[in-house]
């Protein structure tokens, strides 16, 4: 009874299974990790900050700003405060503080279309900052967002809809018809598959978001290209890494866009007040890059892209380039003979191999 209860066992957990279910625990354990050790406990840290003011005071209010304990600040001085509006539009800086020494209240430039928690830490800062020097400072929103943007995060939370929804069909694509493509035309196909849910799926986040819902103002046709650009994207890098690893790949592309992807995409926290790891692979990654272009589109006038659109170029192109590659090596080593086989011209595919 015993053996017969153990033989049951292993062939109900097989060594497949077992070896899935360890990666889905390592998978979970690093989704915990990423994300608590990311927004933990925030910090402003180096933030672009602008300061205009006359000649005589603006070296001693950027000397006093860049010695502030723990550099929260990145200051440098500008001309006016029309230098300093543009900058913030340009995304360039992330605020500005304009110093009017005639009277006792400044003026802080911000916007919050880029996401209300960085302006809020300014504000206080900046708020304590005068207030220790009997002063006050109000504060002026550049770049608003939405009233219908609750926290300027809709920007965010598109992009990760995007993104979730291109690996899962990516994965769906790859593993319904077996673990790997078996020749280059099923891969083709499987991109041609994502070129087509890219198109239907950006366009239909673009209308939720933007006329339907109000969220996000801006063009429906700019956000249309972004939303298909990042699908496609996210889709042909986890159609590439399951060309590669298998089943493994899978959770590999859960790995990248997911647990290192959200967390550092500046949209629960600006890049700012991240710790210096999800600071630095935040703009790499396509929800980091998309995250910025949505919100460059939204509430910036579409300026600082390029970067963001590079990224999410080099992702889509190196994703379908890789899965049409790896399809196209696998057949030619399929098509091999077969040592020892009958007149040594059979090959692996006609073996059963």
């Amino acid at each position: 009874m015993k053996q017969s209860t153990l033989s049951e066992v292993k062939d109900a957990v097989t060594r497949r299974a077992t070896m899935l279910v360890i990666g889905v625990i390592a998978l979970q354990l690093l989704f915990v990790a990423s994300f608590v050790g990311a927004l933990h406990e925030p910090r402003l840290k180096d933030a672009a900050f602008g300061v205009v003011a006359p000649p005589a005071l603006a070296g001693q209010t950027v000397n006093r700003l860049d010695e502030l304990p723990g550099s929260p600040l990145d200051p440098r001085a500008l001309p006016d405060e029309a230098t300093a509006r543009a900058q913030i539009m340009n995304r360039d800086i992330d605020g500005a503080l304009v110093v009017h020494p005639a009277g006792t209240t400044d003026t802080l430039l911000v916007a919050t279309g880029g996401g209300r928690t960085l302006p809020a830490a300014l504000e206080t800062l900046t708020a304590a900052l005068e207030d220790a020097q009997g002063r006050s400072v109000r504060t002026v929103d550049v770049a608003p967002s939405s009233r219908h943007d609750f926290n300027s995060l809709s920007s965010f939370y598109v992009v990760v809809g995007w993104c979730v929804g291109a690996y899962l069909c990516a994965s769906i694509l790859a593993i319904s018809a077996g673990a790997r493509p078996a020749n280059p035309t099923r891969a083709a196909t499987r991109l041609g598959t994502m070129t087509l849910v890219s198109l239907i799926g950006g366009l239909g986040g673009a209308l939720i978001a933007g006329p339907l819902l109000g969220a996000l103002p801006g063009s429906v046709w700019a956000l249309w290209g972004l939303g298909a650009l990042i699908i496609f994207a996210v889709g042909a890098t986890t159609l590439a890494l399951q060309e590669l690893f298998g089943i493994m790949g899978v959770g590999l592309a859960i790995l990248l866009i997911v647990i290192a992807g959200n967390p550092s995409a500046g949209g629960a926290l600006p890049p700012p007040m991240l710790p210096p790891f999800w600071q630095a692979i935040g703009p790499a990654l396509p929800p980091g890059a998309g995250t910025w272009a949505a919100r460059s589109i939204s509430y910036f006038d579409g300026n600082d892209m390029t970067s963001s659109l590079l990224v999410l170029s080099a992702w889509a192109v190196g994703g379908a380039l890789i899965a049409m590659g790896a399809a196209v090596l696998r057949q030619r080593r399929e098509a091999e003979p077969v040592p020892g086989a009958a007149g040594g011209t059979a090959d692996r595919a006609g073996s059963g191999v």
